[in-house]
């Protein structure tokens, strides 16, 4: 998700043991199997068995992406379960290479929380489990037997420095000129992070492109490339905050996340076609805590995460169902606003033919 450089050999989540980990669940439940609660005997028991695991390896979770910090402190406040938090920094593709490094040890992801592209890639690497929820998510938004569903998403938009960068952005070309020199960023390598990959298809729909041809999103960055504008440094909170990443296309609720730490930050997007893609939830097939796993899948899905991600600035994927329900935070909801009117989002077919062109061009395009 984010895109910081990942050494696996470094990867470090607070060890538990195999014993404490193995004794899951009761002897008649195997927790790795587990497609739903009703397999342990409903909800309760579900929790006994992640309780009596202790603990949650999660990877690839900023505090200030989407909410996450007051998640996962909601969640281990609700449950008691310790959560193990490694390499926040870390891209969706190194979140899967982490859990190959990893297998079988006790410090392995149990989670995911990816972007589409390297969540269709890696399906092998996921168990099914569908949440008690299941019913209210919308067929497009999951995969049929639970092996991955989409949890929330953003608008990708243009966050600047408006203390650096004296001209606001209007349009995509806008950051063709020259007051934009070395200074327009993306978050990550659109090969492997979600973020990126959704800076390339905003550029491509607002570029003559469609979601079925991502290729002018590619010749747009070649363009701001050739034209010096284009910074090869992934944006953190320091580069941002420190002016080093003047301009950073990136997802409205992380470029809100900016502003609220950096004076002077502002987030604009792009009028025209606006973009989105949610990421994914996905159990770990070789989750070393398989009960805490599918707890924390059911805590994402309930109406608590939901609105957490939503006073973020995310739009969670069971809005529609909380709103029909009455158990949407209207303050946040507010606050937020409504999805455009012309927001596009990639089907999982979309998402895959335009990794496999990102994967054959990109290098080439900004070399």
């Amino acid at each position: 998700m984010g895109v910081a450089a990942l050494a696996v050999a470094a990867l470090a989540l607070t060890a538990c043991s195999s014993s404490t980990a193995a004794s899951s669940s009761s002897s008649s439940v195997d927790a790795k199997t587990a497609t739903d609660a009703a397999a342990f005997g409903g909800m309760d028991a579900l929790v006994a068995a992640a309780k009596t695991e202790g603990a949650l390896n999660v990877i690839a979770l900023p505090d200030d992406w989407a909410n996450y910090g007051k998640i996962i402190e909601a969640f281990k406040a609700k449950y008691g379960i310790t959560v193990n938090s490694a390499s926040p920094d870390a891209s969706s593709a190194e979140e899967i290479t982490a859990a190959t490094s990893l297998v079988g040890q006790d410090t392995a992801p149990d989670v995911f929380d990816l972007g589409p592209a390297v969540t269709l890639a890696n399906t092998d690497k996921f168990a099914p489990y569908k949440v008690s929820s299941w019913s209210d998510i919308p067929d497009a938004n999951k995969e049929s037997t639970g092996l991955w569903v989409n949890d929330y998403t953003g608008l990708m938009s243009v966050g600047y420095n408006s203390n650096v960068v004296k001209t606001a952005p209007t349009k995509l070309d806008d950051l063709l000129g020259s007051d934009y020199k070395g200074k327009v960023a993306i978050n990550g390598d659109p090969t492997q992070a979600g973020a990126a990959f959704a800076a390339v298809g905003l550029a491509a729909v607002q570029s003559g492109g469609s979601l079925d041809d991502f290729q002018p999103g590619i010749d747009f960055f070649q363009k701001l490339n050739k034209a010096g504008n284009f910074l090869t440094v992934d944006p953190t909170p320091a580069t941002i905050a420190s002016g080093e990443t003047a301009v950073v296309f990136d997802w409205s609720y992380n470029n809100l996340a900016s502003a609220a730490a950096t004076p002077g930050w502002k987030t604009t997007i792009l009028p025209g076609t606006a973009y989105g893609s949610y990421y994914n939830q996905a159990v770990s097939a070789d989750a070393p805590h398989p009960a805490a796993a599918r707890l924390w899948q059911e805590f994402i899905y309930s109406a608590d995460a939901q609105n957490l991600y939503l006073a973020a600035g995310a739009f969670p994927v069971l809005l529609t169902a909380m709103d029909a329900a009455g158990t949407t935070d209207k303050t946040a909801q507010a606050a937020v606003g409504t999805m455009p009117d012309n927001f596009v989002s990639p089907t999982a077919e979309q998402s895959s033919a335009a990794a496999a062109l990102l994967s054959a061009n990109w290098a080439t395009a900004i070399q």
